[in-house]
């Protein structure tokens, strides 16, 4: 390489080392705390989410067949409408899909977007299995995981263009390697971890959610042994971007009395969402 285009390149890292050092910095120490106390870093304004979210639904609205069961889409939506009544502060207005998609999946967006495929409710079999399903997605939600998986991969960006920079000869065996095995490192030592945490952390958030509106919380643990059924051989638990269903189970099963307690002071206060499947 030329010692002027080193010299360059050198200045340009200058330039963004210091951002990219900051955002390195936040993530190591966090700044923020999620429903759970647990720290967290969230950089994208919550402004700009909201409106990735809604940009996301309206895609899928126009590119996949939803269903047109009037009965599917009534019940999928009081069970929604229970759970977010539910929540413990006012959020913006939140809307529900039902994609008419045989896979067993839900999801749910920043700015108040559920959706719902059909083939959920194969697995999601009672309106208090179906509410740990979308409980678990508003989950997601409320702890905005979004957010902080965007921060994650930029802060992961910044550091392959870092090892671009700083490169003796762009586009070497050497220089590929490394960044290769960066790309890697990120993956598995910081995205999938942070998954997986998120996953817990939306269990938890749902089950303690769908028992706030008045559904049995215990349901929670029959859905992941029916998805257990339903999903056959799971990978290994390392690998996984989701807990593996049996540790899913025994964590759920934590603290389940609490639960249990607050979905029987939901009855007592006369929440007891009257969803029938179809």
């Amino acid at each position: 390489m030329q010692p002027q285009l080193k010299d360059a390149r050198r200045h340009a890292s200058r330039q963004i080392l210091l951002p990219i050092l900051a955002t390195a910095g936040l993530l190591l120490t966090g700044c923020d705390e999620s429903p759970t106390g647990r720290k967290q870093v969230r950089l994208v304004p919550d402004a700009q989410m909201a409106a990735l979210g809604e940009q996301s639904f309206e895609e899928l609205l126009r590119t996949r067949p939803i269903s047109s069961d009037p009965r599917i889409g009534a019940y999928v939506g009081c069970v929604a409408q229970a759970l977010v009544d539910a929540l413990p502060q006012p959020h913006a207005d939140w809307s529900i899909a039902v994609f008419d998609d045989p896979t067993p999946n839900a999801f749910a967006l920043p700015g108040g977007r559920i959706g719902v495929h059909t083939g959920m409710l194969q697995v999601a079999r009672t309106p208090d299995q179906l509410a740990a399903v979308i409980g678990h997605e508003i989950g997601h939600v409320l702890a905005d995981h979004a957010n902080e998986r965007l921060t994650q991969q930029l802060a992961v960006q910044g550091g392959l263009m870092l090892v671009d920079l700083f490169a003796e000869d762009s586009g070497s065996f050497e220089h590929e390697t490394l960044r290769k095995a960066l790309g890697i490192g990120a993956e598995y030592g910081l995205l999938l971890p942070y998954s997986r945490t998120h996953e817990r952390e939306a269990d938890v958030l749902g089950r303690d959610l769908m028992a706030a509106a008045g559904f049995d919380p215990r349901a929670s643990l029959q859905l992941w042994q029916n998805m257990a059924a339903a999903g056959g051989a799971a990978p290994p638990a390392f690998l996984s971007t989701h807990p593996s269903h049996d540790n899913r189970t025994n964590e759920l099963g934590e603290d389940m009395e609490e639960a249990l307690a607050a979905y029987r002071h939901a009855h007592a206060a006369g929440r007891t969402p009257a969803c029938r499947a179809p």
